[in-house]
């Protein structure tokens, strides 16, 4: 809902802060509620309900569409940034909606002031970004779920305290789903303490064959601590360090550097990672430590190539009176699938060029090197974009595909008009003039309609209308008329050279 809020706001198009607002899922028999504002909540307006039913009980409500997907790609982004916290982080959709966000803080909660300190910078920093927060610190997943849902606005609660601070609780705080939840409330079982203190042999006798979300005595358990539910962290790859501790100083850390480099990509290559970034860091004697960092234009666990990448960094580490210790870091790394690019099994050694794209950023800088990458676009111009040599690729971005032999591999900085001295109304011309030469077509193949691009052109634009024609000294062109004749978007038709076949 918030997101929603600050879409609309941005659009200038929120609706006022006392309006009861709810966005709207598709469901079975019609739109359903799936998040409500405050002043909705407050008319009683509840999640899961018929949107016909809501508005005959609440007449001015506004009701929107919700972006499920989108929810779950901020949260997703929202997830990483909370790492900040914490070194392992996780999505929470274990109540049946991705809805909420379970840190593991074992052992960096002191770092932060203690767990208080730490919850209070949590919400001030949510806060920050326009989000209200409801946070708990509990020893279980389960019970932190609980407790930030259930327990109050703020909750920390020890080991010793979790049974007590859950009993209260309705019994929807143990992640079941709605036919468990109806089924306890027929039973007269609306707490956790109440279902905690039935006998487990005639509970297990009902619920032996329910899966998790629907088994009250597994998410009992996991809550109080006695069935494990570690934190799986998405993208949780091994951490690659390698140290190399020194008997005496050293100024100069050139000729320790390749058994240092060499050990870190052993270490890669055994769990089949690849490294994009790396830093180096030195401790000197004196306490001071000095860190240089490089990157890579694509995954790489050769020590001789990473190695290259410090040679002009090394300059800029202060040695001061020397330093004792060198710890070498991958910061980012992937997944690395083994190829095979020849015959013989083993890998062609010809193929640099991430090699050489590695060297040049080194030498000149990241800013200084680019690289193409495809763009959603009808249009051949904007189907190309430049971006940095070290970037990480964008997953949504469209993939790369293998070049289309009815198109030209070169084209034109820029679409390049000619006088068309005869041609045929709906096809290509038979005679024009490009570059003060006059080419007469001996044969075409087309067209290839591509249409504005609404949503990005003026209004007013005209499409294209694409054609591969050979002249008479088979010179291959790909040309294209812009417009038709009264199409109502200007005058005669205009003719471009868009690209050259090879």
């Amino acid at each position: 809902m918030e997101r929603w809020q600050k879409v609309r706001a941005r659009a200038r198009d929120a609706p006022p802060d006392d309006l009861a607002v709810a966005l709207a899922v598709e469901g079975r028999h019609g739109p359903v509620i799936h998040a409500t504002n405050r002043p909705a909540r407050l008319a009683g307006i509840a999640l899961g309900a018929r949107v016909v039913d809501v508005k005959a009980v609440c007449p001015d409500l506004h009701v929107g569409h919700a972006d499920p997907a989108g929810d779950r790609r901020a949260l997703e982004r929202l997830m990483l940034w909370a790492r900040r916290w914490c070194p392992w982080s996780v999505v929470d959709a274990s109540g049946g909606a991705a809805d909420g966000l379970i840190l593991d803080t074992t052992g960096s909660a002191h770092l932060l002031g203690g767990e208080a300190a730490m919850l209070t910078d949590m919400e001030a920093r949510l806060s920050g970004l326009g989000l209200t927060s409801r946070v708990a610190v509990a020893p279980t997943w389960g019970a932190a779920w609980a407790l930030a849902r259930h327990g109050g606005e703020r909750a920390i609660c020890g080991a010793e305290e979790v049974a007590v601070r859950l009993a209260p609780l309705p019994a929807s705080a143990l992640r079941l789903d709605a036919a468990t939840l109806l089924l306890l409330r027929r039973l007269g079982l609306k707490t956790v303490g109440a279902l905690a203190e039935v006998p487990r042999l005639s509970l297990t006798r009902r619920f032996r064959r329910e899966g998790l979300a629907g088994n009250p005595l597994l998410r009992l358990d996991q809550a109080m601590g006695r069935l494990a539910e570690p934190v799986a962290s998405a993208e949780a790859h091994p951490r690659i360090v390698s140290e190399l501790r020194l008997a005496e100083p050293i100024e100069d850390p050139t000729g320790v550097l390749p058994e240092l480099f060499a050990d870190l990509c052993a270490r890669l290559a055994r769990h089949r990672l690849g490294c994009r970034r790396l830093s180096l860091s030195v401790y000197r004697t004196d306490g001071e430590v000095s860190t240089v960092a490089a990157a890579t234009a694509a995954p790489s666990a050769d020590a001789v190539h990473l190695r290259r990448l410090f040679d002009d960094k090394l300059e800029r580490i202060d040695p001061g009176f020397g330093f004792d210790l060198i710890v070498l870091c991958a910061v980012t790394v992937e997944p690395v699938a083994p190829l095979q690019t020849r015959l013989d099994g083993k890998a062609d050694d010809d193929l640099h060029l991430p090699l050489l794209v590695d060297r040049l950023v080194a030498r000149f800088g990241a800013r200084s090197v680019g690289r193409p990458v495809p763009r959603a676009s009808h249009l051949p111009e904007r189907a190309e974009a430049m971006a940095g040599a070290l970037a990480v690729p964008d997953t949504a971005a469209p993939p790369n595909r293998p070049p289309d032999r009815e198109r030209p591999l070169r084209l034109l900085p820029s679409p390049e008009e000619v006088r068309v001295v005869y041609g045929v109304p709906e096809g290509p011309p038979a005679q024009f003039v490009w570059r003060r030469k006059t080419h007469r077509v001996a044969r075409h193949a087309g067209p290839e309609r591509i249409a504005p691009e609404w949503w990005t052109d003026r209004p007013g634009t005209r499409l294209r209308d694409y054609f591969r024609v050979e002249d008479q000294d088979g010179l291959r062109l790909w040309l294209y008329r812009e417009g038709l004749h009264e199409d109502g978007r200007g005058g005669d038709p205009r003719w471009f050279v868009h690209g050259i076949f090879s």
